[in-house]
């Protein structure tokens, strides 16, 4: 009988028999992937072109036209999936065409919403920039624990969620690419992505990727479709059981989009353009929000605005993929570093309003904000294992110099951890890359979400995998 539905299936579905065609055979990937140096031994360079497991652009295409067209003849196509507004596919999924060159199609960014079973296991990893090593540690790991066969998941429970920032910063992002799609393909309606600030193509120009492809391929990199392939990941994801969720992107908060509508729409995954973003108009609302710091008030009137994405960045940063968070409670409600960084009371009021008496949106589970030092949040995702939750009721800035051995005595990380109501939960950065060496990180970390009938009983173990 089992063989009868598996028949069918393919017969029925040529997208995914294709898909499950173009995934390689994983032992041969990671045995090609282990003759590269590490990122650390590179120091900024590339490997010698005859070390690349991907000789010729083509190799990598093949994956990535797998990866669009299962896209494209998947959920996002379907206009009964799409809550108020579908985006045209003729646009949408025309990748011969950017909105970054001359603005030929519009920037449609999206919100999606994922509903698992109760008894599903959702795993998460943080940024990757690059660092194919720690990826490959990571599969082998589930591999080793007879959760992956391959790429390919053994039960139906399992899913595999990643929080954006592939490439960028590491020499590995084609690699890392690459791995990510044969795993997509591999498990069509498992494995999700979240969009982060480095899948924008002004940001990789800037950071690395795009001179990774360059250099590796040159004229025959086709660039624009690499780049499109990040429209169709959406800037945040809500995973839950139906009744409660958490946010699961790759920055932080943002105010000028409600979830209500597509959190309330029937089935999953469903998806929502973000439209326009009323920031603004929702700071206004909500008199006393920030509180009464004049200068709190201040940056809220200076970068609070009303408006509809044309860009990542234009023309103001979507909050899904670029805010961050404070550490501590008693830091201010909203500061500004390279963006918005919102506290705790702001956050909670921000889940509240996305939340009704039905749909609950508990938590925050992201990445995104790493530096390549021992800061007050890179030291506590150094000494929690790689998985901080922010706020913690026994601390605050009092705190702030604690070194990596002190915090971990502190703060004693357990590897099974609750999930509290209105909690932020950062994912460390991999640890082959800059952040990775200069916080002395040794370690990957994946996170498994187990989900449960009642919100009180989900719980976060921590994985952490050596890698050097």
């Amino acid at each position: 009988m089992l063989r009868e539905i598996a028949f069918l299936t393919l017969v029925l579905s040529p997208s995914l028999l294709s898909a499950q065609q173009a995934v390689p055979d994983y032992k041969k990937w990671r045995l090609v992937c282990a003759k590269l140096p590490a990122n650390r031994e590179l120091k900024g360079t590339l490997p010698d072109k005859k070390l690349l497991p991907l000789p010729a652009f083509a190799d990598f295409e093949r994956v990535l036209d797998a990866y669009l067209r299962l896209e494209r003849e998947g959920p996002l196509a379907d206009a009964k999936a799409w809550v108020a507004k579908q985006p045209d596919p003729k646009l949408f999924f025309d990748f011969t065409r950017s909105w970054y060159a001359g603005k030929k199609i519009p920037f449609q960014p999206f919100a999606a919403k994922l509903v698992l079973p109760n008894d599903a296991t959702a795993i998460i990893m943080g940024d990757l920039h690059g660092d194919v090593r720690s990826l490959l540690c990571t599969l082998d790991e589930l591999n080793e624990r007879k959760i992956l066969d391959g790429f390919r998941f053994r039960e139906s429970k399992y899913h595999f969620l990643f929080l954006g920032d592939f490439t960028d910063r590491g020499a590995y992002g084609t690699e890392v690419l690459y791995t990510l799609f044969c795993l997509k393909l591999a498990n069509p309606d498992r494995v999700h992505f979240a969009r982060g600030n480095h899948e924008d193509f002004h940001i990789v120009s800037r950071y690395g990727f795009l001179d990774e492809l360059q250099a590796k391929y040159g004229q025959q990199a086709n660039i624009a479709k690499v780049m499109r392939s990040y429209d169709l990941m959406p800037v945040v994801i809500y995973v839950g059981n139906g009744s409660d969720f958490l946010q699961m992107n790759h920055g932080g908060m943002e105010p000028g989009y409600n979830p209500r509508g597509l959190l309330a729409a029937g089935g999953s995954p469903r998806f929502q353009l973000l439209g326009k973003l009323n920031q603004k108009a929702y700071h206004e609302a909500r008199a006393g929000w920030l509180g009464k710091d004049p200068a709190v008030l201040a940056l809220a009137e200076q970068h609070f605005g009303d408006f509809t994405p044309e860009a990542p960045t234009t023309p103001r940063s979507i909050g899904f993929m670029w805010n961050d968070f404070t550490v501590f409670t008693d830091e201010p409600a909203l500061g500004y570093e390279r963006s918005l960084v919102f506290g705790a009371q702001p956050t909670r009021r921000i889940l509240a309003d996305a939340s009704t008496d039905k749909l609950r949106v508990r938590a925050v589970v992201r990445a995104h904000q790493h530096v390549p030092e021992l800061n007050p949040l890179m030291s506590r995702l150094v000494a929690s294992d790689g998985i901080f939750r922010h706020w913690q009721e026994n601390e605050s800035t009092a705190d702030a110099k604690k070194s990596v051995d002190a915090l971990r005595r502190h703060l004693r990380p357990q590897q099974t951890r609750s999930i509290p109501d209105g909690s932020v939960w950062t994912f460390n950065v991999a640890p082959d890359s800059i952040y990775g060496a200069r916080c002395r990180c040794d370690f990957v970390t994946v996170g498994m979400l187990k989900l449960a009938p009642a919100f009180k009983d989900w719980q976060m173990s921590v994985v952490r995998i050596q890698v050097f």
